[in-house]
């Protein structure tokens, strides 16, 4: 059921969402404490405010209801922001990302270590590369990747 849904929004939701100017990063329908729950995750390069999730809400809301993504079972609507510290999962990820610090940390240690720091500088289906300070370039394979996010400077 939950591909099913995330089929028709992909399908018949993002477009609208893009139109106003944002990137739909995710879309994820999964059971949470209080019910299933729609997420549209969203971005664009200024960040996302309080406003910009209340005007995707608004824009949505009633084609979801029209399409009946989820044919009638209950589910609440969430539109969020990413976060700055997203982990890097997809493509989208990767461009928003490429040439930043990022963080890998692995569930088995490399080379007696198991975290990592570099500029991401690649990305397939398979490996997360990046470049160290010192200028090496390090490749992983994503199976071994608990984690990939960017480092965040404050």
């Amino acid at each position: 059921m939950a591909s099913k849904v995330i089929d028709r929004c992909n399908e018949h939701i993002v477009p609208i969402i893009e139109n106003l100017g944002y990137d739909v990063l995710e879309v994820e329908y999964a059971k949470k404490v209080d019910g299933m729950n729609l997420t549209f995750y969203i971005d664009k390069p200024s960040g996302i405010t309080i406003d910009d999730c209340e005007t995707v809400n608004n824009a949505i809301t009633d084609v979801l209801d029209d399409i009946n993504v989820s044919d009638d079972a209950p589910y609440i609507l969430n539109v969020s922001s990413a976060g700055l510290d997203r982990p890097i999962k997809n493509e989208k990820d990767f461009k928003r990302n490429q040439g930043k610090q990022v963080e890998i940390k692995l569930y088995v240690p490399q080379d007696k270590q198991k975290v990592f720091v570099g500029a991401l500088v690649g990305f397939d289906e398979n490996t997360y590369t990046i470049q160290t300070q010192d200028g090496k370039q390090l490749s992983f394979e994503k199976s071994k990747v608990a984690i990939c996010s960017p480092v965040l400077d404050f």
